[in-house]
């Protein structure tokens, strides 16, 4: 799961038992080393998708951590990318792998908690990748209220949604002893570090970010492929600023 170049098991566990701010600027050295980075396919398959919807002219990676998100939007946008995390290690990680590039959109690196981003309606798009889990089910109305004032009218928030796994299968039976752990972990220590695969429930976040003012469609990731029975294994959440916060769910 790791390559040689990863963190080692003590380096996990001085992490796991930190804060989730301190212990990702702990990680963030070694995080593209670690399977919990966003893996190339799936970036690239967001992209693809994304482009036909454009043009942008500025970009928001969310909870950008090392940037991966960052690379994708400098790819789709024009004038300007803001990154913005609440971890100065990961910040310090990102600016370091994107360096400074004479072509191409301006990048900008802001240290904020993604619950209350201190920006302007300036951007026409929005991403994320791999981060919801460290927002508890009560904090995700204000996140995505957050980014919906973010955004310009009209403009668009959107990140990939994995089909949940088999119940019984290996996968289900790993995300839900990881969440066991966490939540026992978090009972028995403090700071707490909230990292929850399993409560990222797709019919619970199309709600709230229709009740956020979005407007919000499906679209599946096709180059992810598709399941034994003819599901993507993989769609992607198209939220709209609109101002109307209906869905035109495309659930295909």
């Amino acid at each position: 799961m790791f390559t040689p170049l990863g963190p080692t098991f003590r380096e996990l566990a001085v992490q796991a038992l930190s804060s989730v701010e301190h212990g990702y600027d702990l990680l963030a050295p070694k995080f593209d080393e670690t399977p919990f980075r966003t893996s190339p396919p799936v970036l690239d398959a967001v992209a693809d998708a994304v482009r036909p919807l454009g043009p942008f002219r500025a970009g928001l990676d969310v909870c950008c951590g090392t940037g991966a998100g960052a690379e994708v939007l400098r790819e789709l946008c024009e004038e300007r990318v803001t990154g913005v995390d609440f971890s100065a290690g990961m910040l310090a990680a990102a600016r370091e792998r994107l360096g400074e590039r004479p072509e191409g959109p301006v990048v900008d690196w802001v240290r904020a908690d993604a619950r209350a981003l201190p920006f302007a309606p300036a951007f026409d798009l929005a991403v994320s990748f791999g981060a919801f889990g460290h927002f508890l089910p009560g904090e995700r109305p204000e996140l995505f209220a957050q980014v919906h004032a973010s955004l310009r009218p009209g403009g668009r928030f959107v990140f990939p949604m994995p089909a949940p796994a088999r119940v019984g299968s290996r996968l289900y039976w790993t995300l839900w002893g990881f969440d066991a752990v966490m939540r026992v972990r978090n009972l028995l220590w403090r700071p707490s570090f909230v990292m929850y695969y399993r409560t990222f429930r797709l019919p619970e976040v199309l709600e709230e970010l229709r009740r956020a003012g979005f407007a919000v469609e499906l679209q599946p990731l096709e180059a992810l492929g598709r399941r034994a029975d003819g599901s993507p294994r993989c769609r992607m959440v198209v939220a709209r600023k609109d101002g109307r916060g209906q869905s035109g769910q495309k659930l295909s």
